[in-house]
């Protein structure tokens, strides 16, 4: 399995340490901050464009350079920004307890750990009611 960013914990991992609300809403912070810094990364790319106008060609192969750079970190933050939030809002249509209705108030039980990694056994803490979440 790839190594996960500190900042945005598995599923299972985030439900544990801080709950399902605010492991999503930490998702979707993280997302977003992805998106800022995809809208910095194109800026940075237009200005890139305008300085490539004069100068020799020494300074122009400085700015094609630039220009590659700030396209591959915009493309790279914006496939991350869409990721984390898909993700996120995956995760948030299963976090409906069928039993009780209530949203979001998942524990992971401690005697789960040998299930697939795809799938995260959640139950209920008003009701009890399990079900797995399946972590795609």
């Amino acid at each position: 399995m790839t190594q996960r960013n500190p900042f945005n914990p598995a599923l299972a991992d985030g439900i544990r340490r801080f709950g399902f609300r605010k492991w999503y809403e930490r998702e979707l912070l993280s997302s977003h901050a992805h998106m800022a810094l995809a809208l910095l990364a194109s800026v940075a790319l237009i200005a890139s464009f305008e300085a490539f106008k004069g100068g020799s060609w020494g300074e122009k192969l400085i700015d094609t350079a630039f220009v590659l750079v700030c396209a591959a970190i915009a493309l790279w933050a914006l496939r991350r920004y869409l990721y984390l939030l898909m993700h996120a809002e995956e995760m948030a249509n299963q976090a409906n307890c069928d039993k009780c209705q209530a949203y979001g108030l998942l524990l992971v039980p401690e005697d789960s750990r040998a299930q697939a990694h795809r799938l995260v056994p959640v139950c209920c803490k008003r009701c009890g009611f399990r079900w797995d979440m399946e972590d795609g």
